[in-house]
């Protein structure tokens, strides 16, 4: 394996009682970059990121992390690694403060366990990491606003926000735009290009413009297998993703 590459999979395979949802799946995601998967509704893309992550066991196939063969550990030992990933429905305590729910990712810093039950003092020992990890996505002037009460877009910061509370090496973020207006998507995206410096972000995202404006590198699943990969000029002139995009290979 390269010394530039950070994640990697070979022949990657996940069946479910004889359906095959990711065939025979090989990607090398390079350090340091931006890395779409895309791909057409029920392509794998998702099942994919659960794979990495481990929230799903490969039928077949191998996933490696920093040259580290990942396969056989569970999603809590690959996220302490640094591979942590968001979610397509944004997960974030509905009922706490923006600051409360990136306190919450932080307390990890201590151990293992997440502690209610501390002490309002101790607790507090977060509270100016948590508010700088606020302000780097944009949410400075929401520390104290219920999770609940934030817009859709904000929820979505605030989630990537706990994500950054873990210092994870590489992110995977699952459709970070989807359901959003056209400001919430350029917030998103602007933040995105924030705070990738050290990181390597890998990202499943069906709108195409955020895809051809912010990755370095776009790798094109039709179910259940890799049909293109490459810049986004390189995928897009592709006849087998025009074909699967646009139902026609002369398209």
């Amino acid at each position: 394996m390269a010394e530039d590459v950070i994640l990697a999979t070979e022949g990657l395979v996940k069946e479910f009682r004889g359906f095959v949802a990711v065939n025979g799946v090989d990607l090398s995601i390079t350090r340091h970059s931006i890395h779409a998967l895309i791909g057409p509704n029920g392509a794998g893309k998702t099942t994919c990121f659960n794979l990495l992550t481990k929230f799903l066991t490969p039928t077949r196939g191998r996933i490696f992390f920093r040259g580290r063969d990942i396969t056989p550990l569970k999603p809590a030992a690959v996220a302490r690694l640094g591979l942590v990933r968001s979610f397509q429905i944004s997960a974030v305590f509905p009922h706490l403060t923006a600051l409360e729910n990136v306190r919450i990712a932080l307390q990890r810093k201590r151990g293992d366990s997440y502690d209610f039950w501390r002490s309002e003092r101790v607790l507090a020992a977060f509270d100016g990491e948590a508010e700088r990890l606020l302000a780097d996505v944009g949410l400075e002037g929401f520390a104290a606003t219920p999770a609940a009460e934030l817009s859709y877009g904000r929820k979505r910061a605030l989630e990537i926000a706990t994500t950054l509370a873990l210092d994870p090496e590489v992110m995977l973020l699952d459709e970070p735009t989807a359901g959003m207006t056209h400001d919430d998507v350029e917030r998103i995206v602007a933040l995105i290009r924030r705070i990738r410096a050290g990181r390597t972000i890998v990202m499943v995202e069906h709108n195409l413009s955020v895809v051809e404006g912010l990755c370095d590198r776009i790798t094109v699943l039709t179910r259940p297998r890799v049909i293109a990969e490459g810049d986004y000029a390189t995928v897009s002139r592709h006849p087998d993703v025009r074909a699967a995009y646009l139902g026609a290979e002369d398209a």
